[in-house]
């Protein structure tokens, strides 16, 4: 089943993993919007896909305003005739621990990642419901708005929301006929490549080889082909049925996240009061709290990342 006569905008696709899902909708057969705020990266990736076979026309704005998000569905329209397909990968990192983090830095992210997938969503669908398009909504969430990580409160905050706004769209889109889902990558990045649990399997990527099975496997860590694979099929008609899901893919492994459900549950007559839980909580809750974060397997020892040098 291809895409062939759909048309597709991937916002952030100018490198990285917007890159590989804007390549892979091409090689099925949509047109492609690319966007970056770098003209010449943004050029540069029309070219890729335009010397792939795809079809392909950029658009250079950073994501977050309405203004940009009409630009973004003009354009499809004006450059290939119409919209099917709307994935919002672009985002930004300003990473510091809580008491570190400025007022900027946690705007910046919420306003790229959050309120550009916001703004991007509301415009696409109002051509989709317009139109009577049953179009595709592929939001990219990830593990941290999953679970929380250490020096990201901005980018898990907007990671959250977005798994958030998805699971509201798919009832607000159902009788439209369009779906909106979220996937969760997880694959080697510009962010990845600076950690060094991950050095192993990032080397072997360079040198165009597969990563270690540990990696793929074990952990469900890849490269951006490993999810460009389930953009493409969210964006299909054999996806028609799928909505409303948090989706994760890397290297091996494809995963369906459970929406948040109760772990525990205990009633009283009269309700809990203060002195109740003071009382009873450790008891009926001390085993059934729940983790936070994630903790990765320990590495085996030929995939330990090398000492620098003159290190002890």
């Amino acid at each position: 089943m291809s895409l062939t006569g759909k048309v597709a905008i991937v916002t952030g696709s100018g490198r990285g993993l917007g890159l590989a899902y804007a390549r892979e909708l091409a090689r099925r057969g949509a047109a492609v919007i690319v966007n970056d705020v770098d003209a010449e990266v943004a050029a540069e990736a029309v070219r890729t896909i335009e010397s792939d076979g795809g079809r392909a026309a950029a658009v250079v704005a950073p994501v977050g305003s309405s203004e940009v998000a009409r630009q973004l569905v003009q354009a499809a329209v004006s450059e290939f005739g119409r919209l099917d397909i709307l994935v919002t990968n672009a985002g930004i990192l300003r990473d510091k621990s809580l008491l570190k983090m400025t007022d900027e830095d946690f705007d910046a992210v919420i306003n790229v990642h959050l309120r550009g997938t916001f703004t991007c969503v509301r415009e696409a669908f109002g051509y989709f419901k317009e139109h009577g398009i049953p179009g595709r909504i592929i939001t990219i969430g990830s593990p941290t708005g999953q679970r929380g990580n250490f020096g990201q409160t901005n980018y898990a905050a907007a990671k959250a929301g977005i798994v958030g706004m998805v699971r509201t769209w798919a009832l607000e889109m159902k009788k439209a006929g369009v779906t909106a889902n979220a996937v969760i990558p997880v694959a080697a990045t510009a962010m990845t490549r600076t950690v060094p649990y991950f050095q192993k399997a990032v080397e072997a990527d360079d040198r165009g080889e597969a990563m270690p099975s540990f990696f793929r496997h074990e952990l469900g860590f890849g490269t951006a082909d490993d999810v460009s694979g389930l953009v493409a099929f969210l964006a299909s008609d054999a996806a028609a049925g799928v909505s409303g899901q948090a989706i994760g893919a890397g290297g091996d492994r494809l995963q369906v996240w459970t929406h948040p459900e109760a772990a525990a549950t205990e009633y009283r007559e009269g309700g809990w009061g203060y002195q109740d839980l003071v009382e009873s909580f450790g008891a009926l809750f001390g085993d059934k709290l729940q983790s936070v974060g994630e903790d990765f397997l320990p590495l085996p020892e030929d995939l330990k990342p090398a000492e620098p040098a003159g290190a002890r």
